[in-house]
């Protein structure tokens, strides 16, 4: 009797499986748009109105702190910024762990679950009475809130080819956007209006009212979510055949294989090895540092506050002021996101350009005094930053998914990025001390260091892409090392990343003078 193998076996119990007759299916390009609206319409709402509340319970702190909190609690600048940095401590050490339990469960029962749970300590923290308590706190909401932002960038990879995902991580990283302007009129109304009522401090109402509201929207995300593609018991068979079988051809899913082969291995070694993969692949570290200066750059979104505090305003006033600042970053997501899924081999060339402009905007920011000249570099400064967030994860998310990664490794692999960008915010809760006020020198000058840094990641290619071309021109075929996807050698999206060392020469083909190759010419690298 012949033996199924264990992917066949997966498949058929899959509904998979086609007969001979009918083995390629072909669908027309109407159910393929049909099925990436009725995606569309299930994940993004639900997921940009969860992330749009985890972010606002993160950095409502900042909110708290000039309403009250930090008088309160006689928090000094030092105590306020442990504050904030015990929050990224423990967020960054449950990511990876929270991808992997993730990638083994089910995102419709996982997410919720921990956003229920942080919504609940989120209203404990309105009955802090000392700084160790808040320290408390903030710890047990960033290991609840680590299984989210990874875990959503893992979903999002998994549903959409890399050619739709810069527009999708854009709707994402805006709920991010607008948590700042809709935190600050939130913040702003709370503080105001319910201050002293019931005798609570209106600092204390912020937290209460944005904590029940986490907790809500949980509850009815438990029924929008989706699954992974084979999973998901919100599409019907047909639709999530369809939506595996594009993800494949783009280069994007491996999900069938990842479960097909892993009744084949021991539990710990089924633990570990995605692990292995992900840091195996050098990709991993060159989006990671890249990462890194961006979210490292941000940090100074929960010092808006006390930065517009510092052109005259009032506490309340401060609070109102914070919302253009995120206006304008919100539009230039969108248009960066629209854009870069039409030249996504330029994406490396638009994040570039972005922290370009960030570094001028934040050294600009140290040399003049002017409180208003300062506000509008600040807003520039922002919109840069915010920018290239989404279009970084959305780059190392279709990278990743082309390099053949299964859900569990490219879970790490996100899940890893996502957790050293937000490492650099615990030393980025220290750039700007009160005592710094008004020109805050160390801070911008760390931020227009790190964007510096961003563009050299970014751009450090461009010798070898050049050096490439030339030896086309003479004949020779020669494997650039160290390209970022972005550039023309490595367009394809789908080559590994070769030994950054290592160069491969051929003898020039015959003839030996060829014809000169175009400048948008992609190489074929055997």
């Amino acid at each position: 009797m012949e033996s199924k193998s264990p992917k066949s076996t997966t498949a058929d119990a899959l509904g998979l499986t086609e007969s001979a007759e009918n083995q390629s299916i072909v669908q027309s390009p109407v159910d393929e748009r049909t099925l990436v609206k009725k995606i569309d319409l299930f994940l993004l709402p639900t997921v940009w109105l969860m992330y749009l509340l985890s972010y606002i319970d993160r950095t409502n702190i900042g909110n708290a702190k000039i309403a009250g909190l930090q008088s309160d609690l006689s928090l000094s600048s030092g105590q306020y910024s442990v504050a904030l940095v015990v929050f990224f401590v423990s967020y960054v050490i449950f990511e990876v762990p929270s991808n992997l339990i993730l990638s083994k469960s089910r995102p419709s029962v996982f997410l919720p679950t921990i956003m229920i749970l942080w919504g609940t300590v989120t209203c404990c923290m309105a009955a802090i009475k000392s700084y160790r308590q808040l320290v408390a706190l903030r710890f047990v909401v960033g290991v609840l809130e680590a299984g989210f932002s990874p875990g959503v960038l893992l979903i999002l990879s998994s549903w959409y080819k890399k050619e739709e995902q810069s527009k999708r991580f854009a709707v994402y990283i805006s709920a991010a956007i607008l948590s700042g302007a809709f935190g600050g009129l939130l913040a702003g109304a709370i503080t105001k209006n319910l201050d002293g009522a019931h005798g609570i401090r209106g600092w204390r109402w912020l937290f209460i009212v944005e904590g029940v509201a986490s907790i809500g929207w949980a509850v009815i995300a438990h029924f929008l979510l989706l699954d992974f593609p084979l999973t998901s018991k919100r599409l019907t068979q047909p639709e999530r055949r369809l939506a595996h079988e594009r993800l494949q051809a783009s280069h994007t899913s491996t999900e069938e294989k990842e479960m097909a082969s892993s009744s084949d291995r021991s539990p710990l070694k089924g633990a570990l090895r995605p692990i292995q993969q992900s840091f195996k692949n050098r990709t991993l570290w060159l989006f990671t540092v890249g990462y890194m200066v961006i979210v490292g750059s941000s940090t100074l979104s929960y010092f808006y506050p006390t930065l517009v505090e510092g052109l005259g305003y009032t506490a309340n006033k401060a609070q109102y002021m914070t919302v253009p600042i995120y206006a304008v970053a919100f539009v230039c997501n969108a248009i960066t996101g629209y854009f870069s899924d039409k030249v996504p081999q330029k994406r490396g060339f638009i994040i570039s350009g972005w922290l370009t402009l960030s570094l001028a905007c934040s050294i600009a920011t140290t040399i003049t005094l002017n409180f208003s000249a300062r506000y509008t570099l600040l807003v520039l400064l922002t919109a840069g930053l915010w920018s290239t967030n989404a279009l970084s994860l959305s780059f190392a998310s279709s990278t990743f998914g082309a390099l053949g990664q299964d859900t569990s490794t490219r879970g790490v692999s996100l899940a890893f990025v996502n957790a050293m960008g937000n490492l650099a915010q615990i030393y980025g809760a220290y750039l700007f001390p009160e005592e710094d006020k008004p020109r805050y020198a160390k801070g911008f000058g760390v931020v227009s260091g790190m964007c510096a840094l961003g563009v050299a990641v970014v751009e450090y290619p461009k010798p070898i892409t050049t050096l490439y071309k030339h030896t086309k021109r003479l004949g020779i075929t020669f494997m650039p090392c160290a390209i970022l996807p972005s550039h023309p050698v490595f367009a394809t999206n789908i080559l590994p990343l070769p030994n950054f060392a290592t160069t491969l020469l051929s003898p020039p083909p015959s003839p030996p003078n060829p014809a000169p190759v175009a400048e948008d010419s992609i190489a074929e690298v055997t």
